[in-house]
């Protein structure tokens, strides 16, 4: 085929024994039967970084299976034109599946960004506490320009506040996927109960995270 051609999903089937923990013993002829499909198409695997396993059966000590899953194939032609690819296992929050991500050697250069005012902000209750000591001038003058000056404060103020609460929701939330990471590889090693609960309480923190992440993109597309 001369044509680009990149494959990604689940496939629902491994492709040899090392991509499968626990349970029964592998199938083989499934697996060949899926070789056979893959070679025939002339695709390769892409690679990854990060777990092996990219599926889970929500289990744990002897009753744990883990499974790759899901893999990212693609033709030569691909490859040739996308030189560097990468692809990543992220972390399987909300789902027994982890969503992986094809990078294609992109980069971009930071920009500093304007004040920009939250609405999920206004669902704390230090926020108002903010802007009320805030709000405020030591000074006399036109309306027009103690208006300005408490806009100001309160801005410069909100930044601060903003920073101290959440920090950047951006690296946070590249930081949990970390520490989520981790305590996925040690539960993959040792799928004991006492792993699994750090694991779940982890998850817990990088989904309010996520959650305060989705707020920020609703508000910026405009969605309601």
């Amino acid at each position: 085929m001369s044509l680009l051609w990149v494959v990604g999903g689940d496939f629902n089937i491994i492709w040899d024994e090392e991509e499968k923990f626990g349970g029964l013993p592998v199938h083989m002829n499934e697996v060949l039967d899926f070789r056979y499909c893959v070679n025939t198409c002339n695709l390769f695997d892409l690679g990854f970084k990060g777990s092996i396993y990219t599926w889970w059966n929500g289990r744990g000590e002897y009753d744990c299976i883990f499974k790759r899953l899901d893999k990212c194939l693609a033709n030569v032609v691909f490859q040739q034109m996308f030189a560097r690819l990468e692809i990543t296992h992220l972390s399987n929050i909300g789902s027994d599946h982890c969503p992986m991500m094809l990078s294609v050697n992109a980069s971009t250069v930071p920009i500093k960004k304007p004040f920009k005012f939250f609405n999920f902000w206004t669902k704390y209750t230090s926020f108002k506490v903010v802007v009320a000591e805030n709000w405020t001038a030591d000074f006399h003058a036109n309306p027009f320009t103690l208006f300005n000056h408490k806009l100001k404060k309160v801005k410069k103020a909100l930044s601060i506040w903003s920073k101290d609460t959440y920090g950047n929701i951006f690296q946070k939330i590249a930081s949990l996927e970390e520490v989520v990471l981790v305590h996925e590889a040690q539960f993959e090693l040792n799928p004991s109960f006492q792993n699994r609960e750090r694991l779940m309480k982890i998850q817990v923190e990088f989904i309010k995270y996520l959650a305060l992440e989705e707020e920020f993109w609703k508000q910026k597309s405009g969605m309601s």
